[in-house]
């Protein structure tokens, strides 16, 4: 008996530890440009907000692949989609360090986002079904951990290699280590087994979007996915601007500041270890609380006060998206809907968010200069708190 208990906790930690390294490439290759806004601006001769597109466009692609990436797993399986998402993206990014033009560039993010939307759609279906309901919360949380330090790799990385080899040399070694997490993934991830293949009919795909669509908590949910990413990422792209500029003038070296990112690291485990404790509602309005923190120190003159925001910040966003990914596959199974199509619908609104705000706060810097950032992130937090209440009234069995 305890030889069976050994070998299926292995089982486990071979899914947690594959999915960890899914998330790590995933977000790396996502977001490794976001640091290096001012010198895509530079290099490709675009505005500061115009080069926010090489982000949003990834990240819109992505969100509208998602739409159909989560309902072809319910049909198909799990892993052979993850497996091909991140070898896909990564043989993309290889391709955009040596994109001649600024209109190729955006086309192979483009393409890179449709790829990349093939693992986040999928991953908290199958942590859902393999893992043993007792270890769900940690499951998910070391599955955001792993997109945690891609997010951490994504922003500290290309800084120096920028330095060091340009623009072709930075994108190439993302796309290799993309390339290195997808064949950890490969190799550690499982095939399913508890997987059940639905039905592939379009009729039935469409009545159960309406069926999530119905659901007043699930929508809750996506939204507060929108307004939590969408003042994240929105305060980042702008961050690089504000920090190359006067009075700090950091130039390359700006991208030094997202060494707070790390922080957040562990903040999904400590979400976790909370929302065990007090349930998932109280446990994210903490998270929506921390995020308005941070968001306020970094309106502040001071370098360490930014800096440390920025570390609020992300321990914050971490954390809420941890438990309110969870949330919605918790949601999804107890009230019947598809949880692939579920998930996917989360991240849509989540990417979304991204590509909408992210692009707004970069317009706002642009035209009316920090504060009219920190106003429009403090919007979203708040919107994001109100959401979460409703969603704790909604969410009744």
């Amino acid at each position: 008996m305890s030889s069976s208990v050994g070998a299926e906790e292995r089982v486990h930690r071979r899914i947690r530890y594959g999915l960890m390294c899914g998330g790590l490439a995933n977000f790396l290759a996502l977001y490794y440009v976001q640091p290096l806004l001012p010198g895509v601006a530079r290099h490709f001769g675009v505005s500061a907000s115009e080069s926010t597109a090489v982000l949003s466009r990834a990240t819109i692609t992505m969100a509208v692949a998602l739409l159909f990436v989560g309902p072809l797993s319910d049909m198909t399986g799990r892993v052979g989609i993850m497996r091909l998402s991140l070898v896909a993206s990564g043989v993309l990014g290889l391709a955009t360090a040596f994109a001649p033009t600024w209109h190729s560039m955006l086309v192979l993010r483009g393409l890179q986002g449709v790829a990349l939307a093939g693992l986040p759609a999928v991953a908290l279906a199958y942590l859902r079904e393999e893992t043993p309901p007792g270890s769900h919360v940690r499951a998910n949380a070391t599955y955001i951990m792993g997109t945690a330090l891609g997010g951490a790799a994504g922003r500290l990385l290309p800084g120096p290699l920028h330095e060091l080899w340009g623009w072709t040399g930075a994108s190439a070694a993302v796309g290799v280590v993309t390339l290195v997490c997808g064949i950890g993934l490969w190799a550690l991830v499982p095939p399913s087994r508890h997987f059940e293949r639905s039905s592939p009919r379009l009729g039935g795909l469409l009545a159960n979007t309406g069926r999530t669509l119905k659901d007043p908590t699930l929508v809750v949910l996506c939204l507060v996915g929108a307004a939590t990413m969408g003042a994240f990422v929105g305060l980042c792209n702008a961050l690089a601007f504000r920090l190359e500029g006067a009075p700090y003038l950091l130039g390359g070296a700006a991208a030094l500041a997202f060494l707070a990112y790390p922080v957040g690291i562990p903040a999904p485990l400590a979400a976790g270890r909370l929302a065990l404790r007090r349930g998932r509602g109280p446990a994210a309005l903490h998270g929506v609380a921390l995020l308005g923190a941070g968001v306020l120190l970094t309106r502040m003159s001071a370098l360490p006060a930014i800096v440390a925001g920025l570390g609020v910040l992300t321990f914050a966003f971490l954390g809420t998206h941890s438990l309110v990914s969870g949330w919605v596959s918790d949601r999804a199974q107890r009230v019947g809907v598809g949880v692939g199509q579920a998930a996917g619908l989360y991240l849509l609104a989540y990417y979304a968010g991204s590509s909408v705000f992210g692009a707004l706060a970069a317009y706002q810097w642009q035209s009316a200069g920090w504060p009219s950032v920190i106003t429009g992130a403090i919007v979203l937090t708040a919107v994001a708190g109100l959401l979460v209440v409703l969603a704790r009234r909604f969410d009744t069995p």
